[in-house]
């Protein structure tokens, strides 16, 4: 069995959906701690051809609190700001009809809590590009705090018994294949390979929000860029 694990980020780039595809299952990693200035609650998009921040804002956010533990702003308006961003950017691309739809239900999901509101569009999102992983939530299954780095990564994974870990390449320094090898489980690094797609931008822009990706291709022309990748030891 195949396992991923990484924290959840806001609507994330085709690399991170292409380790989604890759594994059986995908541990979200949520109950580690909220990095500011990261990917978990905000993403980009591209507005007249440059670069912009989609973000979602939250509530007394902190370093200190884990990543389940952080709020979300309680208004509304930010949602209704969020959904217009979109609206006005991409009204015109080939897939806005199909797509848009399920990028405001996502934007809209009803909950307070930061990890709650992620999962729930990485399983959606998931759902809409027809990849069938399983999703867990490590603040609901492992109890394994006590643990750090590697040595929490491979007790996930000898938990749930996967035979291949497969992290972002990122991650190389991180990990020792030979102890990965002693616990019987092979140690995997995705390279996700460029293949760009017409944009409205004048030069392609890679690792933009998946939203850039869906809007221009659509999710039935999803499959090349996901299999776009290669895994190596």
């Amino acid at each position: 069995m195949k396992l991923g694990i990484m924290q959840p980020y806001f609507f994330p780039y085709i690399g991170y959906w292409q380790l989604i595809h890759v594994v059986d299952r995908f541990v979200i990693y949520d109950d580690v701690n909220f990095i500011k200035g990261g990917w978990i609650n905000r993403n980009r998009i591209l507005i007249n051809g440059a670069k912009a921040y989609l973000s979602v804002p939250l509530h007394q956010q902190s370093p200190f609190k884990r990543i389940f533990e952080t709020a979300l702003q309680p208004s509304l308006a930010w949602r209704d700001k969020l959904v217009k961003m979109v609206e006005i950017t991409y009204r015109k691309a080939t897939y806005f009809a199909e797509v848009f739809p399920t990028i405001e239900k996502i934007i809209r999901t009803k909950t307070d809590n930061l990890a709650d509101y992620l999962a729930n569009q990485l399983q959606m999102l998931s759902a809409f590009m027809n990849i069938d992983t399983e999703f867990v939530l490590t603040s609901r299954c492992y109890k394994n705090n006590e643990l750090a780095g590697q040595e929490r990564i491979l007790d996930i994974c000898e938990r749930e018994m996967a035979t291949t870990y497969i992290n972002p390449q990122g991650g190389q320094a991180l990990y020792d294949g030979d102890v990965f090898r002693k616990a019987g489980i092979n140690l995997r690094f995705i390279v996700m390979r460029p293949l760009p797609y017409k944009q409205k931008a004048s030069e392609f822009i890679s690792c933009l929000s998946i939203i850039d990706a869906l809007m221009e291709i659509g999710p039935g022309g999803m499959k090349p860029h996901l299999d776009a990748f290669d895994l190596i030891a």
